[in-house]
């Protein structure tokens, strides 16, 4: 067994889904690179109670460390230090050291503003340097300081480490807190934990699921591995962690997959399609993309470009809702529509080609369809997209969709099978 560690998110606007939690994932991580088993992530809203039952539930769990994310601010609701010293049985006392350091931050954020109110924040500035006695003090990034709260004295135990809510400030102190004495103490006995990940496209959840079974039937212990299933952008993700002692273990379970689904595995070492379609047209040889979207209204291009470099790649993209757009912005015949319909794979493919033309690019990108959730007929109902790949060279494909789900479902969904199409299309003409 390897060292267990829990996290506790806090702050009401995580738990009712206003803010997204980024920090329980980015240190789940973290720990998994340590060495370190995650137990749980528990989020909880500002009450000190409620903060208070999730460190002891963690405790009794048998996790040696604790992280916690949030409530480290200045106003009286970040209450996450306070709780953390009555959990560890420490008293809350003033580190004036620490107490100077923030003034001097906060003179320096405040001088532009005169005339705030700063008896409030001078309030604020020690209520952040109250801390646990005997914690040790990790710098502040803004103006919160994480601490790394030791069992009380004479006991045992989980270590505490709390860190502030947003991830910039966050992430930076991380290395810092990985390095003090109680929580390398904390952490003894880890050991390495390796994780690997299989994606694969084009087939159902329970198709793997069928598949899982019939690689424990030939023989393979997969109860010896930790192995995750999730569907995410239409995509099969297949997660497995474990220790290097099981290597060859997992090398069998890879093949299994890898001969069970030849045609649908795309990633054998958890590299997207996102940055599989980028190395293509990086090249060699280079080749620019170009897209003219209606029913995904530019997610296409905000995909291209959520990988760096894409500057090198992606010549622009037009978003053509209208039919009058599609002519006038991306060159399609006005009676080609008139005959075929705006969504149809004349006019996705004439898109494709449009993009492609006017902006002069090697690869051009056409979509056209129903997201909904109102607009569908019985020809052509919601989750109807047509969409279309053409290259400079002459070739081209197409593919036509009937997608389920919400309006943004769909959307999405469509992004992941053009990026798809695209690749597929670049490789047969690179063979």
């Amino acid at each position: 067994m390897s060292a267990r560690a829990g996290i506790v998110v806090t702050g009401t606007e995580v738990l009712t889904g206003r803010v997204v939690d980024r920090n329980g994932p980015w240190c789940s991580e973290q720990l998994r690179a340590l060495g370190v088993d995650h137990e749980s992530t528990v989020v909880v809203g500002d009450r000190p109670a409620d903060i208070l039952a999730a460190l002891r539930w963690l405790a009794d769990e048998g996790c040696s460390l604790i992280i916690t994310s949030g409530g480290l601010g200045p106003t009286a609701d970040d209450l996450t230090a306070t709780v953390v010293g009555e959990f560890q049985r420490r008293a809350m006392v003033v580190d004036e050291p620490l107490h100077m350091r923030i003034t001097a931050i906060l003179a320096r954020l405040t001088a532009r503003w005169p005339s705030v109110d700063q008896e409030s924040i001078a309030a604020g500035n020690l209520k952040q340097a109250t801390i646990p006695e005997g914690a040790t003090i990790l710098e502040p990034i803004g103006t919160a300081p994480g601490l790394v709260v030791p069992p009380p004295d004479g006991g045992d135990g989980p270590t505490v480490v709390v860190l502030p809510g947003p991830p910039s400030e966050l992430v930076p102190m991380w290395e810092a807190a990985a390095r003090t004495e109680p929580f390398i103490a904390a952490t003894e006995g880890r050991v390495a934990i390796e994780q690997s990940m299989l994606r694969l496209f084009g087939i159902p959840e329970s198709e793997i699921a069928a598949t899982l079974r019939a690689a424990a039937g030939a023989g393979i212990a997969i109860e010896q591995l930790e192995i995750t299933t999730c569907l995410r952008r239409g995509e099969i993700e297949i997660v497995t962690r474990f220790t290097p002692d099981r290597q060859a273990l997992y090398d069998d379970f890879a093949n299994f997959i890898a001969d069970s689904h030849a045609d649908t595995l795309f990633s054998i070492d958890g590299t997207t399609i996102d940055q599989q379609l980028a190395a293509l047209l990086t090249g060699p040889p280079a080749r620019s993309i170009a897209v003219a979207e209606s029913c995904t209204g530019g997610l296409v291009a905000a995909r291209l470009t959520e990988t760096p470099g894409a500057s090198a790649y992606l010549r622009g993209g037009l978003v053509v809702y209208s039919n009058e757009a599609k002519s006038s912005l991306a060159g399609v015949p006005a009676a080609l529509i008139e005959e075929y319909g705006a969504v149809s794979e004349e006019v996705a493919l004439a898109l494709a080609e449009g993009a492609r033309t006017v902006l002069a690019a090697d690869v051009g990108v056409g979509v056209t369809g129903i997201a909904g959730p109102g607009g569908g007929t019985e020809e052509k109902p919601v989750g109807l997209v047509w969409c279309a790949v053409s290259l400079s060279s002459g070739e081209s494909a197409v593919r036509k969709l009937q997608l389920p789900g919400s309006r943004q479902l769909i959307r999405d969904r469509t992004t992941t099978v053009i990026m798809h199409l695209a690749a597929q299309l670049l490789r047969e003409q690179s063979s």
